[in-house]
């Protein structure tokens, strides 16, 4: 039987380019003033809601978003597929190799961000008044969502923005994603487990221990076998040379809704089987920067806005804005985040010295705050004004966390690249056959009157902890090593390029590889910064590329600025 009309799809098809259009516009437009794209596309959606636009012309806006129900599902159903996808994406961004290498000071940052957080929000919300509790919760149920709620940290907000810092491959930011990571996974282990008490009312209590169980051995198989049987999948892909990205988009899209079909026959919400999922992929050694970017790209750019755009569809935010407690909700949440964040990394080995950015980059609620509000409000945990409160803190907190870490970053001493460089460690004609190969030449030249062999072996160490190529041509190979005093720096040029796994696909041709201090991490971060926005130039690339050889310091020193 056929349900739809022309009518109801020319609406969809109406509403779809509007909140695609207006909310890829609108996150450029902030992403250019370094600011999240998520602000600009909830915006969108509370700009055509009822908040605004429903106010001022309630007749065009019923015929646009028409309250018929079936209207409604055609584009409910397109947002979650959203949703579920952008949760596959983050899992393909999740890092668990590098995080579980990382264990010692990544467990301590996240152990800490986990419970401090909590703590912090579990007082002042308990003492909430009634009428902020959902129908479907009590004030324990209520109270624990909202405190698993200010644990989570919008781990792509905070990637985002050390990319625009230029510091994205650096150890701070390493251990920054491995501990987001950790608790990504942990978050949602606890909200799954929250969950099952939400659900109770409809199901015997003594089903809650089994699906907690099946949950956690869910986890522990996609973590182990899952994760083998999906490298080998992806690499029949490759062996058997079909063809590229769409082979493996295709498998890890289907892999994501056979994984969120398990959690949902679990108990579990289907989100969590999508995350899940791109962990298990994203793990795949065959898995290329590539096809992730892809994939990527995709799913930001076409699916993602749409569901927060939706958001603002549904609820009148000028009615439900409570403001004390949305200034409640922001001021626990970044407290309780920074705090944990920051006595975390008092207990790791990490330097001190970039405890407030680690922190800061803490504090950004975002993405994965708004999904889990959505789903307290899908189980009535909460009522519409704390779901409002719940994003505008989130929203907020992702606006802040750019200036903070910014500021954070220029407390530091500014080491200049240029003071690290010798004439000698200069190569203007690279031959090395791959990666491994150019960095034990550099390690050669940087390295002087220490063991090549032990530099080289840090070095590339630290290469399979996270990749150091940033595109454009260019990779910065690093390591933090206690047999130095003072920053290194060796630059090559390799003409024929050198395959890097960079993120873009591109051979890299400009390498610099940097030695710093192990116990001073600012210079690292503030060489790599100013490395990375010189790289950013198109025309500082081309003149490296075809300067002659006498020429390529006296570029580098201007580049970079006299020491």
């Amino acid at each position: 039987m056929h349900y739809l009309n022309e009518s109801m799809i020319l609406v969809f098809l109406v509403q779809v380019s509007l909140l695609l259009g207006l909310s890829r516009i609108a996150g450029l437009l902030l992403r250019r003033i370094g600011q999240p794209a998520i602000s600009g596309e909830i915006l969108v959606g509370i700009l055509l809601g009822p908040t605004l636009f429903g106010r001022m012309l309630p007749g065009l806006h019923a015929a646009i978003f028409p309250p018929d129900a079936m209207q409604q599902n055609m584009l409910e159903t397109v947002a979650w597929l959203g949703i579920l996808f952008f949760l596959l994406d983050a899992g393909l961004d999740t890092n668990l190799t590098a995080a579980l290498r990382q264990r010692r000071d990544a467990l301590t940052i996240s152990l800490a961000d986990l419970i401090i957080p909590m703590a912090v929000a579990f007082v002042p919300v308990w003492f909430l008044p009634e009428s902020y509790i959902g129908p479907g919760g009590d004030r324990l149920l209520f109270t624990l969502f909202i405190a698993t709620i200010m644990t989570i940290s919008a781990l792509p907000v905070t990637a985002r923005i050390l990319q625009d810092l230029g510091i994205y491959r650096s150890d701070a930011s390493l251990l920054t994603m491995c501990a987001l990571t950790i608790n990504d996974i942990a978050g949602w282990l606890v909200f799954a487990v929250i969950l099952g008490f939400a659900t109770a009312g409809q199901m015997s209590l003594m089903r809650i221990p089994l699906i907690l169980a099946a949950t956690v051995a869910f986890t522990l198989f996609c973590f182990t076998a899952g994760r083998k049987i999906t490298d080998r999948a992806l690499s029949g892909i490759n062996r058997l040379e079909l063809p590229q990205p769409g082979t493996s988009l295709t498998l890890i899209f289907i892999l994501g809704m056979i994984a969120g079909a398990v959690t949902l026959a679990i108990g579990i919400h289907a989100l969590f089987g999508f995350f899940i999922a791109g962990i298990m992929a994203g793990e795949s050694r065959h898995l290329s920067e590539n096809t992730r970017q892809t994939i990527s790209q995709l799913v930001k750019a076409l699916l993602v806005p749409l569901f927060f755009a939706s958001i603002g569809l549904k609820i009148d935010f000028l009615k439900e804005l409570d403001l004390p407690l949305t200034a409640l909700m922001l001021g626990i949440g970044i407290a309780g985040r920074f705090a944990g964040a920051w006595v975390g990394v008092s207990f790791t080995r990490h330097p001190k010295s970039n405890r407030h950015l680690i922190s800061a980059a803490h504090t950004p609620g975002g993405e994965m705050q708004i999904v889990i509000g959505i789903l307290a409000m899908e189980y009535a945990v909460i009522t519409p004004p704390v779901f409002v409160s719940i994003i505008v803190s989130a929203v907020l907190s992702s606006v802040l966390v750019g200036p903070w870490m910014k500021f954070a970053l220029r407390r530091g001493r500014t080491t200049l690249p240029s003071a690290s460089f010798s004439p000698s460690n200069i190569l203007s004609s690279l031959t090395a056959a791959n990666r491994d190969e150019a960095i034990r030449t550099l390690c050669e030249r940087a390295g002087k009157g220490l063991d090549p062999q032990e530099v080289a072996a840090a070095v590339l160490k630290r290469e399979e902890l996270m990749g150091t190529a940033l595109g454009y041509g260019v990779a910065v190979p690093h390591a933090r090593m206690e047999i130095i005093a003072t920053p290194r720096l060796a630059f090559a040029r390799a003409p024929a390029g050198i395959e890097w796994n960079a993120p873009d696909g591109l051979p890299v041709r400009l390498i610099f590889l940097l030695l710093t201090p192990a116990d001073e991490g600012n210079s690292q971060l503030q060489m790599l910064r100013v490395i990375a926005k010189a790289m950013n130039n198109a025309e500082n690339r081309d003149r490296l590329l075809t300067a002659p050889d006498e020429e390529i310091g006296p570029a580098l020193i201007e580049m970079f600025g006299k020491p």
